[in-house]
């Protein structure tokens, strides 16, 4: 397992526990304090849990190594994570705003004043997540890690709402009572809106889309910088899990032997991985340069 891997599967663990803490936490304040707001937030963050469980394995069997079955690996099993975490997200997003609306219609009391302090403290605790865990998402380049790192911001979101919410019910009084489901009502659209957009990329990777960024013109610039390659193209790369694969055809001088023309490749090879690490596989196709 490589190194960034590792450190995926510490911050979903690391996720995981936080969030099992929160789920206590804002549970038993949401029923003991009449808040709905807060239950909701509970509910997410619960989901939240699952979503930590499901970016662990999907990381621990991406790493595993190509073998007989699977001779490019198991990369697939990221964007797959990824996708189930987005369409969690979607359903908890549903699930939040049918109760939001069974509530609406429900009378009950004015949330208690305490409630707003854990609200403020569970945003503070799932931003500096969601910034730690996205930040490491980024660095390996995860799908699956990025997605659960907007479970984290979706969560802070919510709370955000919760705490609006709850301040509005205490300061308006009565007939104010449901201003804290309102408020759960907008998160589940926000968190809505975060779902289909962590999915979007995670199909993208599943369907071997072109990856976005730099990553391609930095294979091109690194392939024809090698003395004896004329040309290239065909050149093709797809991202699984953190790896990439590459397909390139390289022209290059009809006069090579097929030795020298082998030696060639095994270059391009080198400084296509030199120039990006990330690329675990590239197959270079020579043909005879045609001005």
């Amino acid at each position: 397992m490589t190194e960034s891997n590792h450190r995926g599967i510490r911050v979903a663990q690391a996720g995981l526990l936080i969030n099992l803490v929160l789920v206590l936490v804002k549970l038993t304040s949401g029923i003991v304090g009449h808040t709905y707001a807060l239950i909701a937030d509970a509910a997410e963050s619960s989901v939240d849990i699952f979503s930590s469980i499901i970016v662990w394995r999907g990381l621990s069997i991406a790493s595993k190594p190509a073998d007989e079955d699977h001779p490019f690996g198991h990369g697939r099993a990221e964007p797959l994570a990824a996708a189930i975490v987005s369409l969690m997200l979607l359903a908890a997003a549903v699930g939040i705003a049918v109760a939001a609306v069974r509530e609406i219609l429900t009378p009950h009391q004015i949330p208690h004043r305490f409630t707003l302090f854990v609200a403020a403290g569970v945003i503070l605790v799932k931003e500096t997540l969601y910034r730690r865990v996205f930040q490491v998402g980024d660095e390996m380049g995860s799908t699956a890690v990025r997605a659960d790192a907007w479970h984290h911001r979706s969560d802070a979101i919510s709370s955000g709402a919760a705490f609006v919410g709850i301040a509005l019910a205490r300061l308006g009084g009565p007939g104010w009572e449901s201003a804290d489901d309102w408020a759960a009502l907008v998160a589940a659209s926000i968190i809505a809106i975060n779902g289909f957009m962590m999915l979007q990329p995670a199909i993208d990777d599943l369907m071997d889309r072109v990856p976005d960024g730099p990553v391609v013109e930095q294979i091109g610039r690194a392939a024809t910088s090698v003395h004896g390659v004329l040309a290239i193209e065909k050149l093709r790369v797809r991202k699984l899990g953190t790896d990439y694969y590459v397909d390139l055809h390289v022209q290059a001088d009809p006069e090579l032997s097929l030795f020298d023309a082998h030696i060639l490749s095994g270059k391009v090879k080198a400084a296509i991985r030199t120039a990006v690490p990330a690329v675990s596989g590239a197959s270079i196709h020579m043909e005879p340069f045609e001005d």
